[in-house]
């Protein structure tokens, strides 16, 4: 699935829209160059999913946890083991958590069987192209 939205609300209605996908459990791999709005697609999905807490970028913390809602940025991070430090297997291993994982390009191999990938590129000012599919 693609799709072009214009303007940031538009890319967290996005995001709202796959929460219905991840509602019971699963794995988003964000996929997109630094600014191209993927902690703002998460907004959206954190709303879809009916969390209110403030949601911003782990850039620094590499990981936030809300409920069963983990948003993880590997960005920092050198190599598998580093994120494996962080727990990233038991993590993924459970299958009540909703896991979005920003630059997951370093643990790949770690990845479960059925996941989605969503990129997301820039494509004007305030214009995004998202492509989104599963594995």
């Amino acid at each position: 699935m693609k799709s072009v939205t214009k303007t940031a609300a538009q890319t967290k209605s996005f995001g709202k829209k796959l929460a219905a996908k991840v509602k019971d459990g699963g794995v988003v791999c964000l996929i997109g160059e630094l600014g191209a709005g993927k902690t703002t697609l998460v907004q959206g999905l954190a709303q879809g999913l009916g969390i209110r807490r403030r949601i911003s970028s782990p850039t620094f913390i590499i990981a936030r946890k809300y409920n069963h809602f983990w948003h993880i940025d590997l960005y920092r991070l050198q190599n598998k083991e580093e994120a494996e430090a962080i727990g990233i297997r038991e993590i993924l291993a459970d299958p009540k958590n909703i896991v979005v994982i920003e630059w997951p390009e370093i643990i790949k191999n770690a990845l479960p069987k059925h996941y989605w990938e969503v990129k997301i590129s820039i494509i004007g000012e305030t214009q995004r192209e998202i492509e989104m599919s599963s594995t």
